[in-house]
């Protein structure tokens, strides 16, 4: 419908928003910071007087409407409202930053400086691009958080006026919604905008299913009023004797929500159990806060059958948002369950504010918020200037989203971490060294591997080796963004040292085999080993992958006049042009099966004709042994669910990234000095791990039993012949425990 309006009645709208922005907002204004507002207001409205919106109404609505969304949902103060009114003043108009800064002052103008940097970042279409841009948005988050707050509420108002838009921008703009603004508003407290937020993002992907909920949720709206009136009613008696004085509000879940429950379920809409919650919001002094909220559930179950396995306690324990909340699932009036969400004035608040009511409420004794917790956890995985972008983005986006789970020290302090997160987990969110030396926990008193998933409630002390270096299979069961990036960059810069010392290697095998080291011989390898890169090649030749022996045959091959007329087809090979080059390896080469990543013999199926790299899994037949499947096998879902017992894990890997462990036993005349000198050499024997290292002696004679790992058998022959090189050494045999 087209906009017809007249100046006269826009002018009138104009002023009747702005009063309305004033009345809503949830801080108390002063003489002076209503003066300050209206001085943003009218700089804004001067800015932005020649734009219009798609829609053809003044552009200065959409800035008071972000304004007020700040100042009332979000429940930020004066510089956020201003800041929100002058949001797009840098971006879309002929005003400076320095403009900015000379009339409203420095933190006014960094806000919208960062407010400005984001606008500009969103507009890159390609999706690794986006990916760093969101990496270096998210970093605005230590200068000030309002930054992101008011962001937020711009993409709210965006999102809420959206109709005018061509379907492909409603399309990238609620996909990128869903992707990364909704999260941040969950993990910033925001609940009310969150949900407003994924119901709009799915209005515009997913258009028929959400006005099929939409549609279903109207036409059973009053029936919905009915049932909570009757719920009510039951319970309102007992509250009333008991002194309370409280509110009892209904609402349905959300569209979104309805949605994720239809597909991860596997229900219809009408099959969903909890279609709506009950809460009961209750006055009371914050010294007996805890103590009512247990008295009312008491009350509540007292009427209606609680479902023990849904009970929810964020009051003991709140969410590191600052949210507080008791939430009970319970079988109410006509058979149905019915979630109830018991809170006080003040956790309702905190509740529907975030921060800022959190803030309001905070003691000025207390310690560090939530947020800020949280943020200087986030501060390493932000600014590690390695690492992919696009897993950065997936990482950061489970972590906002993560249930949390609560974990206690050894001294009994209490730190919250992501469920399913293991002890692994947590030594890096402890300290990033400590998670690097880590070797066990000891979980409750008891002895645990470091794969170990934690529960609430756990007590959790540490175990570390000096020895003890990251390794490969470590990102195989870690769940923090932190502890993953950790792991990487400590592998990457492991690799790139043990691939420097195997360049200096080849640079003098090369030179006694009269070879020039140059780019066109290194790539001419590169290809002959069917690696990727130069860095492939050098890390195999450091870690004894590649030996003497495969190095002369890749000359004898050279110089072969049959060869020589293929090579051509040989550097057809993935590019190396780049000798320095450093991508991420997959030359996968070794399946190995189970958690203990043993190797067995296999064969593979037929059905389905799994290669190397694809992902499989092992299933033991009664005649033909160990059969390779692949996960997307016509055979799988049949085997899997028939012959679960006889399914094992399975997974390819590089063989020369992994670590085997090794027993060796030693013996031989005892002489000063003999294990210091056997440790040296074992250490910087290409950077092999000394897992244990026990050795006694008598009368002169020395027997002793070292566990290390190693990553192949060159690796560890040359380990050996180096051993047995030392003065007093006279056996050195390997050993197979069963």
């Amino acid at each position: 419908m087209a906009y017809t309006v007249s100046m006269e009645e826009e002018n009138k709208e104009i002023a009747r928003r702005y009063k309305d922005l004033l009345k809503g907002t949830y801080q108390r204004l002063t003489v002076s910071d209503k003066k300050d507002i209206r001085k943003a207001f009218e700089f804004a409205l001067e800015a932005h007087s020649e734009q219009r919106r798609k829609t053809g109404e003044p552009y200065i609505y959409h800035p008071i409407a972000v304004a007020k969304i700040v100042a009332y949902e979000i429940g930020l103060g004066t510089k956020s409202i201003v800041a929100a009114l002058l949001h797009d003043v840098v971006e879309d108009t002929h005003y400076t930053l320095e403009d900015i800064e000379g009339e409203f002052g420095e933190t006014i103008a960094r806000i919208v400086n960062g407010l400005t940097k984001i606008s500009r970042l969103s507009k890159e279409q390609n999706a690794s691009i986006q990916a760093e841009n969101f990496r270096k948005m998210i970093l605005t988050l230590h200068d000030d958080v309002r930054v992101i707050l008011i962001k937020i509420a711009d993409r709210l108002h965006n999102m809420q006026t959206m109709d005018a838009m061509p379907e492909y921008k409603q399309q990238k703009i609620a996909s990128e919604t869903l992707y990364i603004y909704a999260p941040l508003a969950h993990r910033l407290g925001l609940y009310n905008i969150k949900t407003e937020l994924e119901d709009l993002g799915l209005k515009y992907t997913e258009p028929e299913v959400y006005n099929d909920i939409y549609s279903k949720i109207e036409d059973s709206k009053e029936e919905q009023v009915q049932y909570i009136e009757f719920f009510s009613k039951v319970i309102k008696d007992t509250l009333s004797k008991e002194g309370f004085s409280y509110t009892i509000k209904g609402r349905s879940k959300s569209i979104h929500s309805m949605r994720r429950k239809m597909r991860t379920q596997g229900v219809k809409y009408e099959e969903i159990y909890d279609k709506f919650a009950v809460r009961i919001i209750y006055e009371s002094e914050p010294s007996q806060e805890k103590f009512d909220a247990w008295k009312i559930y008491s009350i509540v179950t007292d009427h209606f059958q609680p479902n023990p396995t849904r009970l929810r306690d964020w009051i003991t324990q709140p969410k590191t948002t600052g949210y507080e909340s008791l939430h009970i699932t319970v079988m109410g009036p006509l058979g149905r369950w019915v979630e109830v969400q018991i809170r006080s004035e003040r956790m309702d608040e905190i509740a529907e504010k975030g921060y800022a009511a959190h803030y309001k409420y905070k003691n000025a004794q207390e310690k560090e918020s939530g947020l800020d917790s949280w943020l200087n956890r986030l501060r390493e995985t932000l600014e590690n200037p390695e690492g992919n972008a696009v897993d950065f983005v997936e990482n950061f986006k489970l972590n906002l989203y993560a249930e949390e789970i609560f974990i206690f020290t050894p001294k009994g302090d209490l730190k919250s971490m992501p469920k399913d997160a293991t002890a692994l987990d947590f030594a890096f969110s402890i300290h990033t060294e400590i998670g690097m030396k880590c070797r066990g926990a000891r979980v409750n008193k008891k002895l645990m591997p470091i794969n170990y998933v934690l529960k609430s409630g756990d007590q959790v002390e540490i175990i570390t080796a000096t020895q003890q270096k990251p390794k490969l299979r470590w990102l195989d069961f870690v769940v923090t963004a932190r502890a993953r990036t950790r792991i990487k960059a400590a592998l990457r810069d492991e690799q790139k040292e043990i691939a420097q010392e195997g360049k200096d290697v080849l640079v003098r095998k090369l030179r006694s085999m009269k070879f020039t080291f140059n780019e066109s011989l290194i790539n001419e390898m590169v290809a002959y080993f069917k690696l990727k890169t130069s860095l492939d090649l050098f890390f195999r030749i450091g870690n004894g992958s590649i030996e003497n022996s495969h190095l002369k045959e890749f000359a004898a091959q050279r110089s072969n006049v049959f060869v020589n007329f293929f090579k051509k087809r040989m550097r057809s090979s993935p590019d190396t042009s780049n000798i320095e080059k450093n991508v991420v390896n997959e030359n996968y080469d070794m399946l190995v099966f189970g958690n203990e990543e043993e190797q067995l013999d296999y064969t593979f199926a037929k059905c389905c004709n799994p290669i190397a790299g694809d992902k499989v899994f092992g299933f033991l037949t009664i005649n033909e042994g160990l059969k390779i499947h692949k996960h997307n096998c016509p055979n799988a879902v049949s085997l899997q669910a028939n012959y679960a017992y006889r399914v094992m894990l399975a997974k390819w890997i590089d063989s020369t990234q992994q670590d085997f462990n090794v027993f060796l036993t030693v013996s031989g005349t005892d002489k000063f000095g003999l294990v210091s000198q056997l440790t040296r050499i074992i250490s910087n024997n290409m950077h092999v791990n000394i897992q244990s290292l026990n050795i006694s002696g008598q009368d002169g004679i020395f027997d002793g039993q070292i566990t290390i790992g190693v990553k192949n058998k060159q690796q560890l022959k040359k380990l050996t012949d180096n051993i047995k090189k030392i003065d007093g050494v006279e056996t050195v045999e390997r050993i197979y425990k069963q």
